[in-house]
């Protein structure tokens, strides 16, 4: 549910404002002057904020140039009753998302709150976006051990076809830099790398994820969207906890690469999608056939190339790389000079049981940067490696 903040120094005026919105099942915030709403937006995420000109102590404008400078995303929708041109013009300039004159009519009002809306999933998506790019970028699949360096041969041998990739292995393993790794080296690298995370979604909403859906399909389907499939045409589709995926949408992902078409929920026109797909489990998938909760001809459109991925428990010799790895990327993040670790720790870290694999390692390296000494000890990783762990 969208959450909107309405700031205004009338009652009468949020009060209205509040009715029309709650009617259309918005979660309603208010503040009755400027002052409040900064203090609100500095502890709340609003989707929208409505925000009048004319104030006491703090106007609107003022209150627009400090959400800027807050950093604040949330679209701001100026309204005032003593609006003009020039004061729009303003409004607009100063980062304001759309300005509207009162006395409010309705229909703009929700108008603009669909536009902003379609800003605020904009916003969200370079977020994700930027977390994409820092997470992968120099990173590598790092190791010399003799499994992982056969994983590197196969990618480099696959990447470049179209084969399909079924990429299994525990839980933090690596599988997603696997399914990047393939990306990157392949003919598609300059088009859209799109992940799923089918254990993610809701079953009721994993098609309409996957394939879209046309406007009025269900309930919430207030406009077309096109699905994951549409959005990779041309580049990869990422199926991660393919396991976890509902048997309705299973017969159509079997459908649609068989075909390579597709059909958006509650729609009826085909329509023709170009995508390598690579999917991921951390799931016995032959068991799950066997048990009826995976489709055995969905599996062997998958499974074409099979790769799996090691346990760190496997790879232990991989740790000092990984570790020094870590400690280089998680330092720069921190803005930190790297910190140097002891072999003694080292080993140390090689005789943990890692049943959260490379991700729990990553945490564990990163908690010894914060807590450990400028050089990390065998003793700190005694005191702090097994943090979180039970006896």
């Amino acid at each position: 549910m969208s959450k909107i903040l309405i700031v205004d120094d009338e009652q009468s005026i949020r009060r209205a404002l509040r009715e029309i919105l709650e009617f259309e099942e918005f979660e309603v915030d208010e503040a009755d002057n400027g002052k409040v709403a900064l203090e609100k937006a500095k502890s709340e995420v609003y989707d929208i904020i409505f925000c009048d000109i004319k104030m006491p102590e703090i106007d609107g404008m003022e209150v627009l140039d400090e959400l800027q400078r807050l950093k604040v995303e949330s679209p701001v929708i100026m309204i005032s009753g003593h609006g003009n041109i020039e004061t729009a013009v303003q409004a607009i300039k100063k980062g304001a998302f759309d300005f509207i004159e009162k006395p409010l009519d309705l229909n703009r009002i929700l108008v603009t709150i669909r536009n902003a809306r379609d800003k605020s999933v904009l916003i969200e998506e370079k977020k994700i976006l930027r977390k994409t790019v820092k997470k992968f970028k120099g990173s590598s699949i790092i190791g010399e051990t003799e499994a992982i360096n056969d994983i590197k041969d196969m990618i480099m041998k696959v990447a470049p076809s179209d084969a399909r990739v079924l990429v299994t292995g525990g839980n933090g393993t690596g599988k997603e830099l696997v399914a990047r790794s393939l990306h990157d080296l392949s003919n598609r690298k300059g088009q859209s790398f799109i992940e799923v995370n089918c254990a993610a979604i809701p079953s009721e909403l994993i098609e309409s994820e996957l394939f879209g859906h046309e406007k009025g399909s269900f309930t919430s389907a207030v406009k077309q969207k096109k699905g994951k499939f549409e959005l990779a045409s041309g580049g990869t589709l990422f199926l991660d906890e393919v396991g976890d995926m509902s048997p309705s949408a299973q017969a159509k992902v079997l459908r649609a690469l068989q075909e390579n078409v597709i059909q958006r929920v509650g729609g009826e026109k085909d329509i023709k999608v170009n995508v390598r797909v690579i999917a991921a489990t951390n799931k016995d998938l032959k068991k799950e056939i066997d048990e009826g909760n995976f489709r055995e001809d969905l599996y062997h459109r998958l499974a074409v190339i099979p790769i799996h991925v090691p346990s760190l428990n496997q790879r232990r010799e991989d740790i000092p790389l990984l570790t020094n790895h870590f400690l280089s990327m998680i330092c720069a993040e921190h803005g930190i000079p790297k910190k140097s670790i002891h072999d003694e720790a080292l080993t140390a870290l090689k005789k943990i049981d890692w049943s959260g694999n490379i991700r729990e390692l990553r945490n564990v390296i990163e908690r010894l940067i914060i807590l450990g000494g400028d050089v990390i000890s065998s003793e700190d990783v005694l005191i702090f490696a097994n943090a979180t762990r039970k006896d």
